[in-house]
């Protein structure tokens, strides 16, 4: 990591030069009411009453993104791009500091968290040489709190959206806490530019900053007559899932005072006590939503209060969450005062009291749950243990799409935590992940469970084919998707202790029964021979063993390397090292067993069809 081209004296310096310009005379400090007029002056307003924007760059430069500092803080491997930009950083510095003594900016200073321990105080300095980025200040303050006296590390973000886009790149500083971006005028990049920092000072306070929602449920138990309490944390990339998720009401009954508390929807600080500490006021979502199965988001969205970003909105001022013709990544500032969901005649806020995760000593169960999205042969929800949970947040699962990249259309990403903003050592983040889930497993037995959802699908087929030596992409059968009110059965399920499961074929137990759903359709032995699905499994520890080879070098527990390796005896390359068998049955007689999870071995009795399993699906 002794890289010649990192100079962290000279990062120093121009941290220190750069103090000396932040109270210049071209620099305006401001309150958020001061500049939502000017904001709202570039905007257009919908016939909700709201507003939205257009931005030229309409997401996240991550691959122009790079960390500079010590070999503490450095990505563990560069592209040509991101070291190229790393090369030239001392000029774009120093250019930095001209610009910060010439352009007009905005400083705007808010707060992250509201706790007792950890509440960074985040300082934006917005230029507005271009009176529209008036705008990205405006809406990055509303996602924040009102300054406060509370205990907290101070962050610096720097944003110039006028830089040229051929030099276009943000410059991250964690060990100065200072993030720049240049020449993009996303708001989003503000938003991770500060939560990325924040999670990397909180890892060094002894918390885990996590890239995932957080949300409680009131569940009715029959059995002891009475409301129970559970926390939950959902894990996931982008647009897998997470705000969905962690609004949604899961079709509970209202009547019995059934109900789900939104508390975060991205960014939380979990503490060893299985409390977690949230970031922000308000959320940030992506704006595809249907009324109809994501209500509490939709009615959010369409209030006056919203502030958007890239979503279609028609000559009348009518916006389409659905349509994205000009950009698929339509976003908005919502209140989550504003998530309601209709009860009788009136709507009836989802908002929690907080906006932080009690600890489990205060609850009735904590769940940490994975969402991923695959569309061939994983099952929609698998019961982990919780060293599957260690192996689930460091392969950070999920696959490419169709739509989004056909290119790459149904191959595996890989991302540690699903936290693609991890500074320093991503090994660090497992190993302290590892510590804190089996302390707590073993300090609240029966306590702390663990979940993976596929909110993808099953049945893709897509063939790979050579033109003009280059390799191609056809999709010969389209993935049968998971309806968000099966999964919303599902989810409700596990929490309500209904849904039945047993060994699958990826040595984790997957659903087998959910009470309010039909699994049946989505049986992928319907869809594949024996052999395919063994393909798909093969292929998946594949890349699963290489990402464990390659996060290993950054330092992983000794554990964790021999539960990842463990685990790769499903694939039929491996299976000669497996230890553990499990005893032969059907798939309907699994449905009636929930033997002791066993990690080491593909049974090959799920491969065994039910007996009323048409003849024609037998392998």
């Amino acid at each position: 990591m002794s890289d010649p081209i990192y100079n962290p004296e000279f990062y120093g310096q121009f941290a220190e030069n750069l103090r000396h310009c932040l109270d210049g005379p071209n620099i305006e400090h401001v309150k958020l009411r001061h500049i939502k007029s000017r904001a709202l002056k570039s905007g257009f307003k919908t016939k909700y009453g709201s507003y939205g924007w257009r931005s030229a760059v309409s997401s996240r430069i991550g691959p122009k993104t790079v960390y500079l500092g010590s070999p503490e803080v450095r990505l563990p491997k560069l592209t040509p791009v991101m070291r190229n930009i790393v090369e030239n950083a001392p000029d774009e510095l120093n250019k930095v500091l001209h610009l910060m003594r010439t352009l007009p900016f905005v400083h705007l200073k808010r707060q992250m968290g509201n706790n007792d321990e950890y509440n960074p105080t985040v300082n934006l300095y917005m230029s507005v040489a271009d009176a529209k980025n008036y705008r990205l200040a405006y809406m990055y303050g509303n996602t924040m709190f009102k300054p406060s006296n509370r205990p907290g590390p101070e962050f610096t973000m720097i944003h110039i959206p006028e830089e040229h886009q051929l030099r276009q790149q943000v410059l991250a500083l964690p060990e100065h806490h200072l993030n720049i971006c240049l020449g993009s005028d996303y708001m989003g990049e503000d938003k991770k530019g500060f939560l990325r920092q924040a999670m990397w000072s909180a890892d060094k306070q002894g918390m885990l900053g996590l890239h995932a929602g957080t949300k409680l449920v009131y569940v009715y138990d029959g059995n002891e007559n009475r409301l129970k309490r559970y926390g939950v944390f959902l894990f996931g990339l982008s647009a897998t899932g997470k705000s969905t998720w962690s609004c949604h009401q899961l079709g509970l009954d209202f009547d019995k005072k059934e109900r789900t508390e939104a508390i975060q929807d991205d960014i939380v600080f979990l503490k060893p006590d299985g409390s977690a500490y949230g970031s922000e006021a308000n959320f940030f979502v992506k704006t595809d939503v249907d009324p109809k199965l994501q209500e509490a988001m939709y009615n959010a969205l369409a209030d006056k209060s919203a502030l958007m970003e890239n979503v279609m909105v028609d000559a009348d001022g009518v916006p389409d969450f659905l349509d994205e013709t000009l950009c698929g990544n339509g976003r908005a500032v919502i209140q989550k005062s504003k998530l309601r969901v209709k009860r009788g005649r009136r709507l009836v806020s989802i908002e929690g009291d907080s906006i932080n995760l009690p600890p489990v000593s205060e609850l009735d169960g904590l769940i940490f749950a994975f969402i991923t999205r695959r569309n061939t042969v994983m099952s929609f929800a698998q019961k982990l243990t919780a060293d599957q949970a260690a192996l689930a947040y460091l392969w950070g699962e999920s696959s490419h799409s169709a739509a989004s990249e056909p290119d790459k259309a149904g191959e595996s990403v890989r991302t540690v935590g699903t936290d693609p903003f991890i500074v320093g050592s991503r090994a660090k983040k497992v190993n302290r992940f590892y510590e804190i889930i089996k302390g707590l497993e073993a300090r609240f037995p029966g306590k702390v469970h663990f979940r993976q959802y596929n909110t993808g699908g099953v049945g893709e087929i897509l063939k790979k084919y050579q033109e003009d030596s280059t390799t191609k992409k056809k999709l010969v059968r389209k993935v049968t998707r998971v309806p968000i009110d099966l999964m919303a059965a599902i989810q409700r399920g596990d929490l309500r202790g209904t849904n039945s499961y047993a060994p699958g074929i990826f040595g984790t137990e997957d659903i087998v029964s959910c009470a309010d759903g039909d699994l049946s359709p989505y049986d992928p032995f319907k869809m594949y021979s024996k052999e395919e699905i063994q393909a798909y499994v093969d292929d998946i520890v594949e890349g699963r063993r290489r990402f464990t080879d390659e996060v290993a070098k950054e330092g992983l527990k000794q554990e964790i390397l021999k539960i990842a390796e463990e685990s790769f005896s499903i694939s039929s390359k491996y299976q000669k090292s497996a230890k553990v068998t499990v005893p032969e049955m059907t798939r309907e007689e699994r449905k009636d067993k929930t033997p002791a999870f066993v990690s080491t071995s593909l049974p090959p009795s799920v491969f065994k069809e039910p007996k009323s399993r048409p003849k024609r699906w037998r392998a």
